[in-house]
């Protein structure tokens, strides 16, 4: 059953994990891989936490399994693909908002690397 009070600020697996269904459909390990390629492979996101984190994200309505179930690369009917739903594309455009608003405030305080400083 879907619980529509999604908690602010989502995790970081579940940030990743929804920014990799934003573009399209996947199973497990095509999220795994795209986490590692949205994340210049900084975020290695195991089997533990990627199924735990998709396990809590069905329950709380923000993805949900798909009709799909054949990857033509991979001809493996076994796979169980998941896609964002509504509420998890609000969760998402909410959360990279706050982002925004963190690095807005970071910036106005020169809290940031200049990227035109050499040597300071």
């Amino acid at each position: 059953m879907a619980n529509n009070n999604v908690k602010a600020p989502l995790t970081p697996a579940v940030l990743h994990i929804l920014l990799a269904l934003s573009t399209r459909e996947r199973h497990g390990y095509g999220i795994m891989k795209q986490v590692s390629a949205d994340s210049q492979a900084k975020v290695k996101m195991g089997p533990g936490t990627l199924y735990g984190s998709l396990g809590r994200m069905l329950e709380a309505g923000l993805i949900r399994e798909s009709d799909k179930k054949i990857d033509p690369d991979l001809d493996d009917e076994r796979r169980v693909y998941y896609k964002i739903t509504g509420l998890g594309q609000k969760a998402l455009q909410e959360e990279l908002l706050r982002y925004r608003e963190v690095v807005a405030v970071a910036t106005s305080n020169k809290l940031l690397p200049s990227t035109y400083a050499y040597g300071t």
